[in-house]
């Protein structure tokens, strides 16, 4: 098992092999929730449609065998940010996670609602790509789950209403961002 502080290669693809986002992140953890890896702002991510550079520090919670990733951002970014993507893989050593991206994403603005979004790429693609039913059923059935959980104002479940705190902030701490 990997420790605190061990780098981590992200790997999201689509579908179809392109890369959605690779970037190296830090591992910071794990409890009851899943795996936690922090990102500093500053930080490349490579995407085949072209690269970024991270905006602000977040965690990014890895479930245990779910159809979704979630990131937890420090301001300005979204408070929660949901893919929902095939389950989530480690390679032996726990240093690579790979996973699919499956389009569909809940997103919470602070302050705000959940919403999901980019429903209509993935009705594109799960007939451009060829989503297997059993592909369409899990993203569907996850991203009805994620907009119940991150529901806003303090009406979610946890991890989405405040457990991501503690990581946030020990990513901003170990980063020097706040």
């Amino acid at each position: 098992m990997t420790t605190r502080g061990t780098s981590v290669l992200v790997d999201v693809r689509k579908y179809d092999g392109g890369v959605s986002g690779r970037w190296t992140a830090v591992r910071l953890g794990e409890d009851e929730h899943g795996v936690w890896l922090g990102t500093a702002r500053g930080v490349p991510v490579a995407a085949s449609g072209g690269g970024w550079t991270n905006r602000f520090d977040h965690v990014l919670l890895v479930p245990r065998d779910q159809w979704w990733i979630a990131t937890f951002c420090a301001e300005p970014g979204p408070e929660v940010y949901c893919d929902v993507c095939t389950v989530p893989v480690w390679d032996a050593g726990g240093t690579v996670l790979r996973t699919v991206d499956l389009d569909l994403d809940v997103v919470r603005f602070r302050g705000g609602d959940a919403y999901s979004k980019d429903e209509e790429e993935f009705a594109e693609h799960r007939v451009s790509h060829g989503y297997p039913a059993s592909v369409v059923e899990g993203a569907l059935e996850a991203c009805a789950r994620l907009m119940e959980a991150c529901r806003g104002e303090g009406a979610g479940t946890e991890p989405f209403t405040s457990a991501y705190r503690t990581w946030l902030d020990l990513m901003a701490g170990d980063s020097g961002h706040r």
